[in-house]
């Protein structure tokens, strides 16, 4: 197949970006003609950035353009656009309905239904937008970067498209990670029977965790959504406990994470590569995933799967269905520092239980989660985009 692929970069590389690298590099691993239309956020800034992602987020002529001039040049079969927010917008779905082009939309975030994407206000779970043509609680609480005004532009651009039709109208296929994601985008008004669930993938790293580390790892954005400070303070509670504490990533709560580093047996590695998370992954006890927020589909787990190495995480959205509570790891009351630092101790004191955890966790990987499980899902969901050619006989469900 010709596959073209779409994706709106994100200032700080982030997950979204790494799972749409890994994607294009597995197929075109298996011989598919690939290329990526690409914008960035970087030119995103002050006034003139933000005046420019507001003009063009709901419907920018300009990307239609391009794009359309990119199917014509490269003449694929299917498309799958990753993320479209704020600068490629609907309209190069648009381009493609007119160039009669199937197109696949991955889901990332939970944008289409909640303007903030994560479904979170004010560090709790927010769903008051769900469902609605237009999202005004999120205007009136500000949830798009602190701002009105930019919640607005947010706003208008689901509401205009939700009155368009364009969600129906112009894709053939929606890819949710999870049943969880899938049910919040159905409640949030999208068509059920376009969303098939294919889930994140990691590579084989060959070598497993034999569990003789010494450490539990923390490994992604340090900010609130993420739990960091309901992890700092579970560790503060662990006055027996021999494990170390290993935190990689960078954010705005960095500064936090180095007040604590050296204090209560907390190591602060600054942002890694991903070679870097890998080879800790494969000597730590322990992942630890302390989100307060839903996810979509926390690309660390995975790869903790895949070096055999259980997760003790936020029992909610994603990562409660990820994540089989007592097998595969451990779940924990979400934003709970006392629960947490209950269950790290647990896993100090069963050491016999945490050595079939990690063999359980890579059992799952090899049997959900590797590169040829994925592929072979996205290819058979490409075929049948291009056998129905805009309209499915059946239903993901």
């Amino acid at each position: 197949m010709r596959i073209l692929f779409a994706h709106n970069r994100y200032r700080n590389l982030g997950g979204e970006d790494l799972a749409a690298q890994v994607e294009m590099e597995l197929l075109a691993r298996h011989g598919h003609a690939t290329e990526l239309f690409e914008a960035d956020n970087t030119d995103l800034v002050g006034i003139g950035g933000n005046a420019k992602a507001a003009l063009g987020a709901v419907y920018s002529p300009v990307a239609r353009k391009k794009f359309a001039a990119r199917l014509q040049s490269f003449r694929p079969d299917v498309v799958q656009v990753f993320n479209f927010f704020p600068l490629l917008s609907p309209s190069i779905h648009y381009a493609c309905r007119e160039a009669a082009v199937p197109v696949v939309q991955k889901i990332s975030n939970f944008r289409l239904i909640c303007p903030g994407a994560l479904l979170m206000r004010d560090d709790n779970v927010c769903e008051d937008c769900i469902g609605k043509l237009v999202p005004w609680p999120a205007i009136r609480h500000a949830c798009y970067r602190e701002s009105r005004a930019g919640t607005a532009v947010v706003a208008a651009m689901l509401a205009a498209h939700r009155l368009l039709g364009t969600w129906e109208k112009t894709v053939d296929a929606y890819i949710a990670r999870t049943q969880f994601s899938r049910n919040k985008l159905i409640e949030g008004g999208l068509p059920a029977e376009k969303i098939a669930i294919v889930p994140s993938f990691a590579p084989d790293p060959g070598k497993t965790s034999g569990g003789d580390g010494d450490f539990a790892l923390f490994a992604g954005r340090l900010s609130v959504e993420k739990g960091i400070t309901t992890l700092l303070t579970a560790w503060n509670r662990l006055h027996r406990s021999r494990l170390r504490l290993k935190v990689a990533g960078d954010g705005p709560l960095a500064p936090e994470v180095v007040r604590q580093a050296g204090r209560s047996r907390v190591e602060y590695l600054g942002e890694l590569p991903r070679q870097d998370i890998q080879a800790l992954l494969r000597s730590a006890a322990v992942l630890i995933y302390p989100s307060i927020c839903y996810e979509n589909f926390p690309l660390s787990i995975v790869e903790a799967f895949a070096s055999g190495v259980p997760v003790v995480a936020s029992g909610m959205g994603a990562m409660a269905e990820i994540i089989d509570d007592g097998r595969t790891g451990l779940h924990f009351r979400p934003g709970d520092p006392e629960d947490l630092a209950a269950k790290i101790e647990w896993v100090e004191h069963h050491p016999a239980a945490m050595a079939g955890m990690r063999r359980e966790a890579r059992a799952e990987y090899l049997s959900r989660y590797t590169p040829k499980h994925n592929y072979g899902m996205l290819v058979h969901l490409y075929e049948r985009v291009l056998c129905a050619r805009g309209s499915f006989a059946g239903s993901f469900s």
